[in-house]
């Protein structure tokens, strides 16, 4: 299986916001509204930090109690085959492709579409995966 991340070509692959403290990450985040307005990462709301730094608390829980070796204390985001909805995210795109066949699958989770809504509770739909990660556990 092929999983792909995106990322802005002038920042590289596997920056992220969580990295950083929530300030440095707002202040980013303000820089990307004012300076790329047309870009689907300027169009987050503004408690998107705080928003993400709570779903990856729940990831990072749900992923321990079912077994998951955590190797990052915040995650990397792929996706499993190619998105070119994506590219729209970033004023100028690139990707990376990973084979699974090079990962450990003990430090992977899943959840089927974006973490933010699976796991927020804006969203009732009634899907059975909402509120749900999920691990392959290599045994």
């Amino acid at each position: 299986m092929l999983l792909y991340h995106y990322y802005d070509k002038k920042i590289g692959p596997f920056k992220n916001l969580s990295d950083l403290s929530i300030e440095e990450a707002n202040r980013i985040l303000l820089t990307i509204k004012s300076e790329k307005p047309e870009t689907m990462c300027a169009k987050r709301q503004g408690s998107y930090i705080a928003d993400r730094r709570h779903f990856e608390k729940i990831l990072r829980n749900e992923f321990m109690k079912k077994g998951g070796k955590i190797e990052r204390e915040i995650p990397h985001y792929l996706v499993v085959g190619e998105c070119p909805w994506l590219q729209s995210w970033f004023e100028d795109c690139d990707h990376v492709v990973i084979d699974t066949t090079n990962l450990d699958l003990n430090t992977v989770s899943f959840t089927y579409g974006d973490s933010h809504p699976t796991f927020s509770n804006r969203v009732n739909d009634g899907k059975e995966y909402r509120k749900k990660s999920y691990i392959h556990i290599m045994r």
